[in-house]
């Protein structure tokens, strides 16, 4: 198993800086998520051949690997422009994380949840183009389902990995989506999800987060009434109300191996603090 820090708390450091920081907390092991100058959100990558390696240089000075990378782009859009000019970000990202020698990326759905029949169709477009170019470069993928997304919910989420139907095609379990995973359902049974999951959980984003649908769904209080916007939270563990005693347990009882992403975003002004308190949690529940 690789224990990871996705280091979006410290984007604004350079590169080097920035990986040099998660070997210092102990990390062995990054999540490259998206920062303006290398992947930004929804943007074409920014990295050039000379960026990659001084990349790979730094990674081999400090004594860290790439667990994976986590691209976000439209390839779900409803409309055609987007969704192609997602693919070709992809093509691009792609070819950088070959460059970079990492084994996987992960990423979300994305699309739109009030056009989710679209979105489905343009998501099945852009893996009839982006599925022969993972293979071709040796990638997995794995996916996870987010809120917003045209696939919310943990059980469609598993389903629609599983009709990709390719064995390097996985599933990621997001810890601080687990209220929205679990549909209406205001118990978010985290042991059900990932059983139902099974060998197709090979990631989990570890963070906690706060249940929305608590106190008759007065938790939260949003305006307009009715609105339709998601809530969550990427806190500390013990900050919100995740079952974490449930959630490392089916890790264990599934003899989970694959990777763990500590990715917490929530406290920038004590990111060394809040990174250190996760890998130690993290590794003293699924260390054995």
């Amino acid at each position: 198993m690789k224990i990871a820090l996705d280091p979006y708390m410290f984007r604004a450091l350079p590169l080097d800086d920035m990986v040099r920081t998660v070997a210092e907390l102990g990390y062995e092991y990054i999540e490259l998520s998206p920062r303006d100058d290398f992947m930004p959100f929804f943007l074409h990558p920014r990295a050039d051949d000379e960026r990659v390696a001084s990349f790979k240089k730094s990674l081999r000075t400090h004594g860290v690997q790439l667990s994976s990378v986590l691209p976000l782009y439209k390839w779900s859009s409803p409309d055609e422009t987007e969704r192609q000019t997602a693919v070709r970000y992809w093509k691009r990202m792609i070819e950088i994380t070959a460059d970079l020698e990492c084994p996987l990326m992960n990423s979300e759905f994305n699309g739109r949840p009030e056009r989710a029949a679209e979105s489905e169709s343009a998501f099945w477009r852009s893996l009839e183009e982006l599925l022969p170019v993972f293979e071709r470069e040796g990638i997995a993928l794995n996916l996870e389902a987010h809120p917003d997304d045209f696939c919310e919910e943990n059980t469609p989420a598993v389903d629609l990995v599983r009709a990709i139907n390719e064995p390097w095609v996985n599933y990621l379990y997001c810890a601080p989506h687990t209220f929205h995973l679990s549909g209406a359902d205001p118990t978010a049974d985290i042991a059900a999800m990932m059983r139902y999951a099974g060998d197709k959980l090979q990631h989990v984003h570890i963070a906690d987060s706060f249940n929305h649908k608590g106190s008759s769904g007065l938790r939260y209080i949003l305006n307009p009434p009715g609105t339709p916007a998601r809530i969550h939270q990427h806190l500390d563990i013990g900050q919100g109300e995740v079952d974490w005693d449930t959630f490392f347990g089916t890790l264990r009882e599934l003899n989970f191996d694959g990777v763990a992403t500590s990715c917490v975003f929530a406290w920038e002004e004590r990111a060394r603090d809040s990174s250190a308190i996760m890998l130690d949690r993290i590794r003293k529940e699924l260390a054995a």
